[in-house]
């Protein structure tokens, strides 16, 4: 079977384990988990008539972009990069894991996830501010791991694209 191999960035503590979990589990743990090194999780899916694995890689948080293991990153046909609405610093630190990822990857299928949409009223990140920024390099979705807001069709979106057809 087709396996396509998706990679989660971003800073530490932005819900990059727990939009894995509610996609591949359909849970929400409201205790926080770090993750060491690499926890790889796999979603059969189907797009139209082609049935694939995305093998999910979720990479430890690292905000010192300069030491952040890209090593993983190789044979990657596509990433989610998390932005945590409630920390603008998360940001920042995206923009910077872009252009490494750039360098590393060259052009793959990409989607932003601005996560934790549940608290969007403690957000110091706004979507406007992450659409300027990121909206001509990949799609952008607004989410909740907690609710599942816009999970599902943000990996879809991303699947799509790792076929080589067009999201929008």
């Amino acid at each position: 079977m087709l396996q396509k191999k998706i990679c989660m960035l971003g800073a530490y503590g932005v819900g990059k384990t727990s939009l894995v979990r509610r996609f591949v589990e359909s849970i929400f743990d409201e205790k926080y988990h770090t993750t060491l090194g690499v926890k790889i999780d796999k979603r059969v899916m189907e797009i139209g008539d082609t049935r694939f694995t995305l093998v999910l890689w979720d990479l430890a948080g690292d905000d010192e972009v300069e030491q952040a293991n890209l090593s993983h990153l190789r044979g990657a046909s596509g990433y989610i990069l998390v932005v945590d609405g409630c920390r603008k610093s998360t940001l920042d630190r995206a923009v910077l894991l872009k252009q490494r990822v750039d360098q590393v990857l060259g052009p793959v299928a990409a989607v932003l996830a601005l996560n934790k949409c549940d608290i969007n009223d403690q957000w110091a990140v706004t979507p406007a501010m992450v659409e300027e920024i990121f909206a001509h390099h990949m799609p952008v979705f607004v989410t909740s791991a907690k609710t599942g807001h816009a999970v599902e069709e943000m990996f879809q979106a991303l699947a799509i694209q790792t076929l080589g057809e067009t999201t929008r």
